[in-house]
C-alpha cells in the first residue's frame, strides 16, 4: 500500500504563487492547501495537520515572524520561509525563531520543490534516529581538545578562548559531532547539518568544510580531526569514540 501523501501549508497572499505551487507540488505527489492570511491557517491547523509548512514573511493580518514563532512553541513541523531579496534580518530572526530553511523571492517552483525534499528527508524517523544515536541530545561534544557547546553555540579551543563560527558552520559541525567517527556524504551533511540559504550544494559543504579546518586544525592542509573519506565525504575524528577511519 502507497504511504499517504505529505501535506504542505502554504501560506501566502499572493495567488499567483500559491496556484502555481499547489498545481506544481500537487504534480509531485503532495497533498496542499493554501491560504492568504494566518487566521486561515489557524483555522486550518485546529482541524487538521500538515507536515511542512511553506510560510511567507510579510502576510495581510499578521507579521509572518509572529506567526512562526506562535507555531513554534506547539509544534517541530518544519517550515521553509519565503522571503525578499533585501530582507537579510527578517531570514536571520526566522531561523534563530525556528525555521529550517528560506527561499528567496523570485523563486522557480523545482527550487521549492528540491528544498522541501531536503527538509522532509530531516525530519523522517530515519534522519531522527540517525541524530539521536550519534548523540543529538548532548549538550557538548569533544574532539582533539576542542568542545563544542551546543547551548550557546559556542566552540572554545583546546586553550580555553572561544572561536567564532558562523551559523552554517556551526550547523554543520553539529552534524558531524553527532556523527561522529561515522563518514557523511556531502548531501547527507546538507540535510543533516540544515545548511541554509544559498549553500545547498555539494561545493558549498567543501568550502564549509576548508573554513573549519582553518579554525580547528594545526595544519588544515594536513587535517587530523576533519578528515576526508574518498569517494564519500567527510569524517569528524573525535576523542569519544576513538578508531575513525578516513583518509586524508
Amino acid at each position: 500500500m502507497a504511504p499517504d501523501p505529505k501535506t504542505i501549508l502554504i501560506v501566502d497572499d499572493d495567488p499567483g504563487i500559491c496556484g502555481l505551487l499547489s498545481d506544481y507540488l500537487g504534480d509531485q505527489g503532495f497533498r496542499v492547501r493554501s491560504f492568504p492570511t494566518c487566521a486561515g491557517a489557524r483555522g486550518f491547523l485546529r482541524e487538521d495537520e500538515t507536515d511542512l509548512l511553506v510560510l511567507d514573511l510579510k502576510l495581510p493580518d499578521e507579521n509572518g515572524l509572529v506567526f512562526l514563532q506562535k507555531f513554534r512553541r506547539t509544534t517541530e513541523t518544519p517550515v521553509i520561509m519565503l522571503t525578499g531579496a533585501s530582507d537579510e534580518a527578517d531570514r536571520i530572526v526566522g531561523l534563530e525563531l525556528g525555521a529550517d530553511d528560506y527561499v528567496t523571492k523570485p523563486f522557480s517552483p523545482r527550487e521549492l520543490l528540491a528544498r522541501v525534499r531536503a527538509v522532509l528527508r530531516r525530519a523522517s524517523p530515519d534522519t531522527e534516529l540517525r541524530n539521536t544515536a550519534g548523540g543529538g541530545n548532548q549538550e557538548e561534544f569533544c574532539f582533539n581538545g576542542w568542545t563544542l557547546k551546543i547551548i550557546g553555540r559556542k566552540l572554545i579551543s583546546p586553550d580555553g578562548t572561544e572561536t567564532g563560527l558562523s551559523n552554517n558552520e556551526f550547523n554543520l559541525l553539529r552534524a558531524l559531532c553527532q556523527n561522529m567517527n561515522v563518514p557523511m556524504s556531502r548531501q547527507e551533511l546538507i540535510d543533516f547539518s540544515r545548511v541554509s540559504g544559498d549553500e545547498v550544494f555539494d561545493r558549498s559543504i567543501d568550502v564549509l568544510v576548508c573554513r573549519l579546518r582553518q579554525k580547528i586544525e594545526p595544519d588544515p592542509a594536513v587535517p587530523v580531526a576533519l578528515k576526508t573519506v574518498r569517494n564519500v565525504g567527510y569524517v569528524l575524528c573525535g576523542e569519544q569514540l576513538p578508531g575513525a577511519a578516513g583518509q586524508v
